[in-house]
């Protein structure tokens, strides 16, 4: 085992968790970024995305990796979590009530700052649920199966992405709110939640079921990455023969094999074949992180402090960038990729010193909202 994993495993901390944590949040700053620079957003619709080039593609897809990495690793921690609270004497209801506050807390971070942030809180806007309180929601859920055994969580897991794809079909009145807003809170996507909690519950779930071989059974990095890769191949496999179906597990059609409209299957709300593909994507970079933490640990530095703060990564990026760029109206989508990716340097200029600091706040707070955060 190297000095990282090591040295992770006795802060109660892994670190190719954190640096891949920090991966992700980096992509969906990019993201971020497009959306408030880039002009391809006046005419995009992200439920039917019409690229124009594979710049703006790679660009666009660059993000589709991040709700899975969030649910995947937020099931992970859930996991490891409740698991080390146990293991040093915690009772199994104190250690699941800490879990049931931190969703509680993710939801409520949604409705006001997250949903305010966008626009620069020019307005207040509760009524609406994101990616944020999905994660909350689904952190609350896996309280309920998180002891249970890893096949018990892996088949809880599989069970609901086969059935999702037949839920979908369930006719409802769009004129009726209830009905709509129940929809797109557990099913389908829309203007009031484009993340329903089904799908992405069950890649939290397995999140926790590969953070049962990553951080407990599987005792060393040659382990960790064979068996790894193992589960990415059968994955993207598995994904391959569903798209290659056409039919059950598949929302939008694609013109032929290696376009553009192959792997851009729906993601609001995802299809079976994004969740297997981007499952298996998830489990592949882990994969990938862990093997350059060994051979070249420096490499990754840059996503260790994203990693161990972020939420505050998350909603601080949203929130300077929704006020400079959205309230006062500078380049809101007056430019394109190069723009973009401007404002990605500048973003990360601030935010990695930003991070550095709540950080070391957090370490030394015992405020009860800091440490939530």
């Amino acid at each position: 085992m190297n000095a990282a994993v090591g040295k992770g495993k006795k802060s109660g901390r892994f670190l190719f968790i954190d640096q891949f944590r920090g991966f992700v949040g980096v992509l969906m700053l990019l993201g971020h970024c497009s959306y408030y620079f880039n002009n391809v957003w006046h005419t995009l619709d992200p439920f039917e995305p019409l690229f124009s080039s594979w710049w703006q593609f790679a660009l666009r897809y660059a993000g589709y990796l991040c709700a899975p990495g969030f649910l995947m690793m937020a099931g992970a921690m859930v996991w490891w979590s409740h698991k080390r609270r146990v293991s040093s004497g915690t009772s199994d209801w104190t250690a699941r009530w800490h879990l049931i506050q931190r969703g509680l807390f993710l939801v409520l971070v949604q409705i006001t700052w997250v949903n305010s942030s966008w626009g620069g809180f020019k307005t207040f806007n509760p009524a609406h649920l994101g990616i944020i309180a999905c994660i909350g929601v689904s952190v609350l859920l896996l309280t309920l199966i998180i002891n249970t055994h890893w096949i018990i969580r892996l088949s809880v897991a599989i069970a609901i992405l086969l059935v999702h794809p037949l839920l979908m079909n369930i006719s409802y009145d769009p004129d009726n709110t209830f009905t709509e807003v129940i929809m797109q809170i557990f099913v389908t996507a829309g203007k009031y939640n484009k993340y329903p909690v089904l799908p992405w519950f069950a890649m939290a779930v397995l999140g926790s079921v590969m953070a049962t071989g990553w951080l407990e059974k599987w005792k060393t990095d040659r382990e960790r990455v064979i068996k790894g890769g193992v589960i990415a191949i059968v994955a993207f496999c598995l994904a391959m023969i569903v798209r290659l179906g056409e039919g059950y597990g598949n929302i939008s059609p694609y013109s032929e094999i290696g376009h553009i409209s192959f792997f851009l299957d729906q993601k609001y709300p995802p299809s079976l074949f994004m969740n297997l593909w981007f499952f298996g994507a998830v489990v592949a970079f882990v994969t990938l992180f862990i093997i350059i933490g060994k051979l070249w640990p420096k490499v990754l530095e840059i996503f260790t402090i994203p990693g161990k703060t972020p939420l505050f990564f998350y909603g601080m990026h949203l929130a300077i960038l929704g006020v400079f760029v959205k309230r006062m109206d500078l380049f809101y989508r007056e430019g394109g990729i190069g723009a973009t990716l401007i404002g990605f340097v500048i973003m990360m200029l601030i935010m990695i010193p930003l991070c550095k600091w709540f950080y070391r706040v957090k370490k030394k707070s015992n405020n009860y909202i800091i440490k939530l955060i």
